[in-house]
């Protein structure tokens, strides 16, 4: 193939207890056009992140296509990216997993072959987890993990998509401020109450069920006790709207590290008593069939 067209899905990660686990595909996407050319790499970049991504070998979409050239044993050459950009960044909406996804499906399409499990695996090293990464590529709810040896050396990568209930209806609210994952992750504990890992075991295996069986258990699915509110003095709005929607009845969490909120409805729509002063509220609808790649010559 000498040129393709990737179309990849935003995602939302944990869903409130399923940290670094539960992945879910959302109708919000990026789209690159990638050809090749008779050497060097340009880079040209429209909508969301123009201003702060760089525009040569650096740029991640690049990064993780060569990455996957290298893995699958193709020559690179050269190639030139056209990136229309609809992905908040830095939100918690996945745009660096969804950059990481469009490179490696595109080395795919380019080489003719279909995306596999070694696909995944290496787009989950280049976030250090899998669930966004694995809801881009696969599309609907997603459930991963990793699989270390026996001397628990290089953790290999796993994900399996589960279809998610026909009346899930995520709405989003998001703010005008952003955060790094790095950073928030850094707000984290290094070890937690036994009884609240236990608390997030039993909601984590509630929210597989409620998001593609029972939606009218997705207040109590969402419940966490692992995460959310160890980052609260990053992004106070952003807690305080999860639990004032919560106390409305509204199964609400951060969307992956945040500052999004998610909110799983059956609707739609939030209360309208509920303030969302700050934020852009927008029904995403779930995206249930993940990345996709057309050929273009």
């Amino acid at each position: 193939m000498t040129a393709v067209r990737v179309r990849v899905p935003a995602s939302t990660a944990n869903l409130g207890p399923g940290f670094d686990a539960l992945g879910l595909a959302l109708g919000l996407y990026d789209e690159v056009e990638v050809e090749r050319t008779a050497g060097g790499v340009t880079v040209h970049v429209e909508g969301e992140g123009v201003a702060a991504v760089p525009l040569d070998e650096t740029h991640l979409v690049v990064r993780s296509l060569l990455a996957a050239c290298e893995l699958l044993g193709t020559e690179p050459g050269g190639f030139a990216l056209r990136c229309t950009n609809t992905i908040p960044h830095s939100r918690g909406l996945g745009s660096s997993a969804s950059a990481v996804v469009a490179g490696i499906a595109a080395a795919y399409g380019l080489a003719g072959r279909d995306l596999d499990e070694d696909a995944l695996h290496l787009a989950a090293e280049f976030e250090g987890h899998a669930d966004n990464v694995a809801a881009s590529l696969l599309g609907g709810l997603v459930l991963t993990w990793a699989e270390h040896g026996p001397e628990r050396g290089k953790a290999r990568y796993r994900g399996v998509r589960l279809e998610p209930h026909a009346d899930l209806r995520p709405v989003v609210a998001v703010p005008d401020t952003n955060s790094a994952t790095r950073v928030t992750r850094g707000l984290l504990p290094s070890a937690v109450p036994h009884a609240d890992a236990a608390f997030a075991a039993g909601r984590a295996a509630l929210a597989v069920h409620a998001v593609t069986t029972a939606p009218h258990l997705l207040l109590p699915a969402t419940a966490d006790t692992l995460h959310q509110d160890y980052r609260e003095s990053a992004y106070p709005a952003t807690l305080r709207l999860v639990h004032a929607l919560r106390a409305a009845g509204v199964a609400a969490a951060l969307s992956g590290a945040g500052p999004t909120v998610l909110a799983l409805t059956t609707d739609g729509v939030l209360p309208p008593g509920v303030d969302v002063t700050g934020f852009r509220v927008a029904e995403l609808p779930v995206d249930r069939t993940g990345v996709r790649v057309d050929t273009l010559g």
